[in-house]
């Protein structure tokens, strides 16, 4: 059975396994535990030797938003945010700093790309792992390394999802800090609100 980032709750979390699968020419998804997220993530970084970026995407908050009546909104959006220009350290470092937080969390999706190679690598909502390129060959025993074995055809948690069963995503703070202080936070090191985008 899968582990749960603490941000997240399922009706059959038995029915989900710690495994991955081809999902097209260039994406790989996976189920992963939330105790080998970060190393994961390490692995992915250490493999570039390029410029990197930091992309994290927040929803946006209620007051932001239009209702098309009081409660009942037609769409929801999320603020995207990068950093550019990162190197391997500055990802790692950002990964240990904010990592627990980061991944807890049940609000962000948060990951890391190349700005030459193009290869990107994302944390999705329950634990749902997705890393893209172009060349996909390069990842071929790269979720097998952390003990991940490779399906025919993956059940993430959406698969679980029905009226009577939906899933619960919930903010999670670490250390009296959360998702939505970052922006701030990483004024410094570069941050910036690339766009804000529906859902």
């Amino acid at each position: 059975m899968l582990n749960l980032a603490k941000g997240y709750k399922i009706y059959e979390p038995e029915r989900l396994n710690e495994e991955y699968e081809v999902t097209d020419d260039v994406t790989l998804m996976a189920n992963v535990d939330v105790e080998k997220i970060k190393e994961v993530f390490q692995h992915f970084i250490v493999m570039h030797d390029e410029p990197l970026f930091f992309i994290l995407e927040l929803p946006v908050t209620c007051d932001r938003e239009n209702p098309v009546a009081p409660g009942i909104l037609e769409e929801t959006h999320k603020d995207v945010y990068y950093i550019d220009g990162c190197s391997q350290e500055e990802c790692l470092v950002l990964l240990e700093r904010y990592g627990e937080l980061l991944i807890n969390d049940g609000m962000n999706r948060f990951g890391y790309g190349c700005h030459e190679s193009q290869d990107e690598i994302m944390l999705d909502k329950y634990n749902v792992v997705t890393i893209y390129s172009q060349q996909l060959s390069n990842y071929n025993d790269f979720f097998e390394a952390h003990g991940i074995e490779k399906v025919e055809s993956l059940i993430t948690a959406w698969d679980t999802f029905s009226d009577a069963t939906p899933g619960q995503a919930e903010r999670c703070d670490y250390e009296g800090k959360s998702v939505y202080d970052l922006p701030e936070e990483l004024e410094d090191w570069g941050m910036y609100l690339a766009d804000t985008r529906a859902e």
